[in-house]
């Protein structure tokens, strides 16, 4: 159905000599996309973030970290053991949700702060769109002072922005279903707060960490790209360092899985437990040097060594020990908040998003059944503007069935991403919060960093002119003023 719909716009596209031949409009999963211009011959210094930046883990790993948290809760916590019944469900959440501590809503929100309706769950459960409407009230709006602040967190709502969120947020929704089946009353702010603290300890305790170093053939996805892409950038004299909040032991073992044992050569300096994004803010944590079996020093650090190991430090020691400024830096991270923000807004360093959602998101958009979907939508939203000026009821019955029609059309697109949220990239027609946070501190953004082998490593990434809504008029007719008469134009003539 993709190749046949391609071929048929395609072969469209080439008789109106807008496509050389051979050469397809569909998007490509694998390419770069730019929301700001940058040429890579301008980048001197190449940085990564670690987790599902270089290493890109396997599905399997969301089931486990929501096992062993539910086990904590019961274990640790005390919580129901009837709670050992859930299993964490694959695709039931989507990265950037925010979720409304003092309601128990995990919803999704537009970048004007608005919750799409239909999105909006209480457990695993859909809440009423007159309900939400009701709790906020009597708007679908999100106040500006209850928003995620920076860094995704506000006094009622928190954004989860990370890709280890999906099972925080599943497991979530599980222990609240369960409660409300059986009736029991819970304290919001505790449930919160203990199912983060026990996804929390999944992290720091390491448990983690032993899966993956276990069996990194089952966990660790694209080895041998990663591999292939710092290899090329160094070989064309690129400088490279590494800033992860993970320990070293665990880092090492995942880069000489993918790279190979003399990983660290291709790196001129490696950062390990930075404690991100706290990196970037914090002056007072000096760095740390680790020798080469990750034990701490205690010489003071005057200066930052090819090939060496350092633990914590901050961006400011960094910058002023490197002199690595500015957009001759480019750094590449999954978190938007505590990876690229700060980089971007305050300290002028060119960032690079990874999104891995991006590619199972675009290989939907290029389906004949989205098309069509999306193309009736638009026709149906252009006629209704259109022909609301017409009052009688004839065409009032008219524009109720179009209504309803464009509405079961946009709930149907939605569906195609996911079930419950949709797409992580758009509402109905707005872009998502996360959307907006994705435009606003990333220069580029991509489905992985081996798609930087797609590209020549001096090549300029021009972002598309996407237009204003002044600069894109649906309707030929509004092109010029004098092409569509004015509706209630004789009672215009009365104002003064």
């Amino acid at each position: 159905m993709e190749r046949e719909a391609c071929g048929k716009i395609c072969s469209c596209l080439s008789h109106c000599n807008l496509l050389p031949p051979g050469v397809c409009n569909l998007l490509n999963p694998a390419a770069i996309y730019a929301n700001n211009e940058i040429s890579l011959g301008d980048v001197e210094i190449y940085g990564f973030d670690y987790d599902y930046t270089l290493a890109q883990y396997s599905n399997l790993l969301h089931s486990m970290i929501f096992n062993t948290a539910r086990d904590i809760l019961i274990e640790q916590f005390k919580y129901p053991e009837g709670l050992g019944k859930y299993d964490y469900i694959p695709g039931f959440a989507i990265r950037g949700l925010h979720y409304d501590v003092q309601k128990s809503l995990l919803m999704k929100i537009d970048a004007f702060h608005y919750v799409q309706l239909g999105t909006a769950y209480r457990g695993l459960k859909p809440v009423p769109d007159e309900e939400v409407i009701e709790l906020y009230g009597g708007t679908q709006h999100i106040p500006l002072y209850q928003m995620s602040d920076f860094y995704g967190k506000g006094p009622s709502l928190k954004q989860f922005m990370d890709i280890f969120s999906l099972p925080e947020m599943t497991l979530l929704s599980s222990v609240i279903d369960y409660f409300i089946n059986h009736g029991i009353e819970f304290d919001q702010v505790h449930l919160y707060k203990d199912i983060s603290d026990a996804i929390r300890d999944v992290h720091v305790k390491g448990v983690m960490y032993k899966w993956i170093e276990k069996d990194m053939e089952q966990y660790i996805l694209h080895g041998d790209e990663i591999y292939a892409v710092l290899n090329r950038l160094v070989n064309h004299k690129k400088k490279l360092f590494l800033i992860t909040n993970s320990p070293f032991s665990f880092v090492d073992k995942g880069m000489k899985h993918m790279v190979g044992k003399n990983w660290r050569d291709l790196f001129d300096m490696v950062i390990v437990q930075a404690d991100k994004p706290n990196f970037f803010t914090d002056r007072r944590k000096p760095f740390r040097k680790l020798d080469d079996k990750g034990s701490l020093q205690w010489d003071k650090i005057n200066q930052l060594e090819k090939g060496k190991i350092y633990k914590e430090g901050n961006l400011f020691d960094f910058l002023r020990l490197t002199g690595w400024r500015g957009s001759k830096v480019l750094y590449f991270g999954d978190h938007l908040y505590s990876d690229l923000a700060d980089l971007m807004l305050r300290h002028g360093w060119r960032t690079g998003a990874i999104v891995p959602e991006l590619e199972t998101e675009i290989r939907i958009i290029n389906t004949e059944q989205y098309m069509h979907s999306l193309t009736w939508q638009q026709a149906l939203t252009g006629l209704l503007e259109r022909m609301q000026v017409n009052i009688d009821a004839e065409s009032k019955q008219v524009l109720l069935e179009w209504m309803k029609e464009r509405q079961e059309i946009r709930s149907l697109t939605k569906n195609l991403f996911n079930p419950q949220f949709g797409s992580i990239f758009r509402t109905f027609h707005n872009p998502t919060y996360f959307s907006r946070r994705l435009v606003r501190f990333s220069d580029i953004y991509m489905a992985s960093i081996s798609c930087l082998l797609n590209y020549d490593v001096n090549f300029t990434f021009y972002p598309r002119r996407t237009p204003l809504q002044h600069e894109a008029p649906l309707w030929m007719d509004q092109l010029c003023t004098g092409c569509m008469k004015t509706p209630f134009l004789e009672e215009m003539v009365h104002i003064r």
